[in-house]
């Protein structure tokens, strides 16, 4: 057998070859394809089908406040026989907001895609149960965009949910500003 890196390079490969409007990027040795969002299901599929990625076993996404595209989803998928992985990169415009469910290909990315949108408030077109996995129903937000708060926001749900903005100070997600090294910034190391 191949070592990972021959066939994870020999899939990107014939990806990009079927598709020329797929972008290839290396970096210390992990290989990550760009889509955008209209061919993401149909690249999927030969990936899935064609190239033996069985797999997908991460979904997560990336707020690039102040860029064009804001977000993109990225998705991490997998040969179960080899353990071969591919990155795989989709752009998402902040007035799109929006790719295509992969839940018809893989199942596992039923939970996944709630989360992202849920969290990030990214759209999965098609999606057979797009809901809020860890927000309460009708929270007005998505806390994992770069534009809210820290401290949180209050909402208009008294007696559903916090009403009032998050304490953190001195919390255990809570850095210390200024110029000292990430052990003396990070709240584990405080005891």
């Amino acid at each position: 057998m191949a070592d990972l890196t021959t066939l994870q390079n020999d899939a990107a490969t014939r990806i990009c070859a079927r598709y020329p409007q797929v972008s290839r990027k290396e970096f210390r040795g992990d290989i990550t394809l760009t889509i955008a969002p209209k061919d993401l299901v149909e690249v999927m599929t030969y990936a899935k089908e064609g190239c033996g990625f069985d797999m997908l076993t991460c979904v997560s996404s990336v707020d690039n406040l102040g860029e064009e595209p804001r977000f993109e989803v990225n998705y991490t998928i997998t040969q179960a026989e080899t353990g071969a992985n591919l990155l795989v990169r989709c752009p998402v415009s902040e007035s799109e907001c929006s790719v295509p469910s992969l839940v018809p290909l893989w199942r596992s990315a039923n939970w996944l895609e709630r989360e992202q949108y849920d969290l990030m408030g990214i759209e999965f077109v098609g999606h057979p149960d797009l809901r809020r996995i860890m927000m309460w129903d009708g929270y007005p937000y998505h806390p994992l965009r770069k534009d809210f708060p820290v401290a949180g926001k209050p909402t208009e749900l008294p007696g559903v949910a916090f009403t009032e903005k998050a304490p953190t100070a001195g919390g255990p997600f809570t850095t210390r500003p200024g110029v000292m090294t990430a052990g003396e910034r990070e709240p584990r190391a405080r005891g």
